[in-house]
């Protein structure tokens, strides 16, 4: 693993101890995650070549250069599931009243992390310190997820 990802990983899991913090994590982060893409996927840049340019693609194409760099196969990980994102945010708009349903799941996304941080973990989130932070809970979610990162290696 990139020695600069191993070290923001540690810093991660060193905020993010409480087994109740961890499983809110669980809950949030994809809530977020998803949240964060559909709705910048609402924001359309500039039109090429037929195909409308979006916020949310470039934040993805950037987050993923980012995570491709420091190691390839979460990195692929990560580009998959922004992917996911994108036609499913554009099915939940589609519904009726879709785009309410969107922001609830931000609201309910973003009440679940900082819950987790106020009552368990009783510590600001990490991204309020080191805002890359921010792009290091996702893959830190995926890494554990795939066995790339155990908890032993925070020590």
């Amino acid at each position: 693993m990139n020695p600069k990802l191993h070290a923001l990983f540690t810093e991660y899991a060193n905020d993010h101890r409480h087994p109740m913090n961890q499983l809110t994590h669980k809950i949030a982060i994809p809530m977020i995650v998803f949240h964060i893409v559909a709705m910048l996927d609402w924001v359309a840049l500039l039109p090429a070549g037929g195909l409308e340019v979006t916020a949310g693609m470039v934040l993805s194409a950037l987050a993923t250069a980012w995570y491709l760099a420091m190691h390839a196969r979460l990195g692929a990980i990560m580009a998959l599931l922004f992917g996911l994102c994108f036609p499913l945010g554009r099915a939940v708009t589609a519904l009726p009243n879709g785009k309410a349903i969107l922001v609830a799941i931000a609201v309910v996304g973003w009440m679940v992390q900082l819950a987790g941080h106020a009552v368990w973990e009783k510590k600001s989130p990490s991204f309020l310190r080191n805002i890359l932070q921010a792009l290091v809970g996702p893959i830190f979610f995926v890494a554990k997820l795939t066995g790339d990162w155990k908890p032993s290696q925070a020590a």
